[in-house]
């Protein structure tokens, strides 16, 4: 019997703003997700050790705390509160962030993308409201990570089902979703964090849970915007086994995974900035403008707002140093902006130095990390995710840019073991601990340039290409002689 392939019909709901309507469906899901989220960030840190661990009668109320602390401690050994909260935190983050490649596995393969998205969300809403209370803690925990992983999982696959193949606007459509996500990476931590400051954590969390309900509402209402699940249906025959990788592709595979240590040793530095960082800040800046005290979750809220304004200005350096000949390659991308995001976490350090009378840095010290760090992250994280895009056989991709997020994880979990370092050696010496993974991880992109240019080297993305001469790629005759 032959094998039949159907287009999946698309929902005629015609278009707003020049695009579906349904994009604008998914951005304001993807928007109340992102409040959820950075809203933890900034706050669950703080919460646990400024509030919920203070106070052993809460702690005891905790459904099912004495268990996991033990679970936890049998693999670290003994923790002190503080360093609990942190690898609290980077389960926490690891989870979020690699859930998503099992719940969109899961919506491929049995519940569909649409189904996957609503339990998802209806998930996080229920989470966001456990966190109101001390006994349903960590079910709080369990369902947010879960439903983000459903959630994140199936919803941006849907982007590409809302455009037929060559259409224009489809380019266009991710950068609108992406300015959806970067809106609600700044205005969470400051709408979260100013409830938080002014009624109590509850109903901080309470907030980020209304947000999600809210989410909910926007894809159940608009998802009739959105094309039926299943962009193809498939008759009896099982689909072609998928071709063998050629000797060129393996190799772009196998450089691919010798990148990934690299970008682990980035976000193991990033996860701090969202894990000890905020107990950091409270502990060490002083945060009074006047007679204003700034919540301290409202620093966060940077994060969102400097990928706007820092990459039409990294394109536009780019484009001017392409004009010139002079544009580095990919490598020497990485190595710049994991050399500037190190540079700004060991500013860091510099904290007690610049401390007044009352023994406290300046908020302009933190403000100024924002700016740096944030300048190095858009020279970084875009650059290795197209490395992962443009370098992947087609075949392999969504795989390997899977793998790539998966650094994200493997960071998380390495920061959350690194905060127990938080409380035994001085805060400076603990942000330049950081700041060497970046630094160390810079060098090794720079004096192993040659080495990933040829494990990477290709035409275009399918074809098999023959390597290039170590001379051509070496980044220096001395580099090209220490690869024979």
């Amino acid at each position: 019997m032959a094998t039949t392939l159907e287009a999946a019909p698309r929902a005629p709901t015609g278009d707003l703003f020049g695009q579906p309507k349904g994009l604008w469906v998914l951005a304001g899901t993807e928007l109340w997700d992102r409040i959820s989220f950075h809203g933890m960030q900034a706050m669950l840190v703080l919460y646990m050790t400024g509030d919920l661990l203070v106070h052993p009668e809460r702690m005891a109320k905790i459904i099912g705390f004495g268990a996991y602390r033990s679970a936890v401690e049998s693999m670290t050994g003994p923790l002190t509160d503080v360093a609990l909260a942190t690898q609290t935190f980077g389960f926490y983050l690891a989870f979020v962030t690699g859930l998503p490649l099992l719940g969109g596995w899961i919506g491929d393969k049995f519940t569909g993308r649409k189904i996957a998205v609503g339990l998802g969300a209806a998930m996080m809403t229920a989470g966001h409201f456990f966190m109101a209370f001390d006994a349903t803690f960590l079910f709080a925990l369990l369902f947010l990570m879960t439903g983000a992983g459903m959630l994140r999982g199936n919803l941006s696959p849907q982007i590409k089902s809302l455009y037929p193949d060559g259409d224009p606007r489809e380019t266009n459509a991710f950068q609108y979703y992406y300015f959806a996500v970067n809106f609600g990476a700044f205005i969470a931590p400051i709408v979260t964090g100013a409830v938080a400051a002014v009624y109590g954590w509850h109903l901080g969390f309470g907030v980020a849970g209304i947000g999600m309900l809210i989410g909910l509402i926007i894809y159940l209402v608009g998802s009739r915007h959105l094309p039926a699940d299943g962009g193809r249906t498939l008759a009896d025959e099982p689909a072609a086994p998928r071709e063998a990788l050629t000797a060129g592709q393996k190799r772009r595979v196998l450089g691919l995974f010798a990148l990934f240590p690299i970008s682990v040793a980035f976000w193991t530095a990033q996860a701090q900035i969202w894990n000890v960082y905020n107990v950091w800040v409270r502990d060490n800046i002083d945060m009074t403008v006047g007679s204003f005290a700034v919540p301290v979750p409202w620093l966060q809220s940077l994060d969102g707002l400097a990928p706007a304004f820092f990459t039409p200005i990294t394109l536009w350096i780019w484009a001017s140093m392409a004009k010139k000949g002079r544009e580095p390659d990919e490598f020497g991308k990485l190595a710049f902006g994991l050399a500037l995001f190190g540079l700004a976490v060991a500013l860091l350090a510099t904290g007690p130095m610049l401390a007044g009378a009352s023994g406290r840095g300046p908020l302009l010290l933190p403000v100024l990390f924002h700016v740096l760090s944030n300048f190095g992250a858009v020279w970084f994280a875009p650059v290795m995710l197209a490395l992962y895009a443009t370098r992947a056989p087609a075949t392999w991709r969504g795989t390997l840019v899977g793998i790539n997020s998966l650094a994200v994880s493997a960071g998380s979990l390495i920061s959350g073991r690194m905060g127990s370092l938080y409380e035994q050696m001085s805060a400076p010496n603990f942000w330049l601990l950081n700041a060497a993974f970046c630094f160390g991880a810079a060098i090794v992109a720079l004096l192993a340039r040659g080495f990933y240019r040829r494990m990477l080297h290709r035409e275009n993305a399918e074809d098999d290409a023959p390597l290039p001469p170590k001379e051509e790629v070496a980044m220096d005759p001395g580099v090209a002689k220490a690869l024979d």
